[in-house]
């Protein structure tokens, strides 16, 4: 499973297979399974029906290094306009950004004024927290000084950590002392084993430290948000018992899932009164995502062959 994971990350970067990829009739059904469609509008009608079983949600547009100010304009300003539509549809919503769509790569500068214009824009509208996601490694920490400076302004703001990364839990302890909103996730780029643990159970075993850690009294005292993002069942029950053994208070922490993932465990958590966020993506960019998703769950794999002989 680590050499299939490892050969899906690379792909996720091949321009060739990207190009051949979303063209091809059979792959796009087996992105369905994942994303309810390209438009914002198929993003805003899912929402409406998870919102109708209690299920929160969170949008995100999919695409990432962005190569001029006016893309990053243009991405910005699509956030604003997704912040009205979730605020004119009264849904349980937020927005989630990557750095690089707003314009990182080009000037840090200008991704700050983005983000910052998107985060007091949610602020307004009452449709908070704003998502920062976390890039590949060498990202982390000018994401967390666009954090620190979005959270200055702010407490309407959360920030994404990688269970994978060795540097994690020293980061969970630098943010701490802001009562920050985190979600945790596994992490889903290529990295090197001098950055990231390579084995999946020293992974599990890091993501269930940082999670506890931050449904300890002090964190909670503090009003931080926890984002349990997993599809592993084991994982996240190993979790929730933390949380019922030291009665955590339920605005304390969410479970977090993506789209069309482990349905049935998203209607279990549902239905045991645990709040529950469901991601959705959508946009034309979604290659690197999926082949991304594909490498989280290889067995996914069966269901994309199943498609291409159906």
């Amino acid at each position: 499973m680590a050499v299939i994971r490892k050969v899906l990350l690379a792909a996720s970067t091949n321009p060739w297979l990207r190009e051949q990829a979303t063209h091809r009739a059979f792959v796009r059904k087996s992105v369905s399974r994942f994303m309810p469609g390209e438009r914002v509008e198929d993003a805003i009608d899912a929402a409406v029906r998870l919102n109708t079983d209690g299920i929160g949600t969170i949008l995100t547009r999919l695409g990432e290094n962005l190569t001029s100010v006016d893309e990053a304009e243009e991405v910005t300003q699509h956030y604003i306009d997704v912040v009205d539509r979730i605020r004119d549809a009264a849904l349980d919503g937020q927005v989630s950004v990557k750095p690089t769509q707003l314009g990182f790569d080009l000037d840090p500068a200008i991704c700050t004024r983005n983000l910052l214009r998107i985060v007091e824009h949610a602020d307004r509208a009452g449709v908070t927290p704003v998502w920062i996601d976390m890039e590949s490694s060498p990202y982390v920490d000018p994401t967390l000084k666009l954090f620190r400076a979005a959270r200055e302004r702010s407490r309407g703001v959360g920030v994404a950590l990688q269970a994978y990364l060795y540097r994690t839990a020293k980061d969970v302890e630098d943010l701490l002392p802001l009562g920050p909103a985190i979600r945790i996730v596994k992490g889903a780029y290529l990295e090197s084993a001098e950055v990231a643990y390579p084995h999946k159970a020293d992974v599990d075993e890091n993501y269930y430290k940082l999670c506890v850690r931050l449904l300890e009294e002090d964190s909670i005292r503090r009003a931080t948000l926890l984002h349990v993002a997993t599809h592993d069942a084991r994982l996240a029950d190993r979790v929730a018992r933390v949380m019922d053994e030291r009665r955590v208070p339920r605005d304390s922490y969410e479970f977090a899932m993506l789209y069309g993932i482990q349905r049935a465990q998203q209607q279990r958590l549902a239905a045991s009164g645990r709040r529950l966020r469901v991601l959705i993506s959508y946009g034309e960019h979604w290659f690197p995502w999926y082949m991304r998703r594909l490498a989280e769950r290889p067995a996914n794999i069966g269901f994309v062959v199943r498609n291409l002989f159906a």
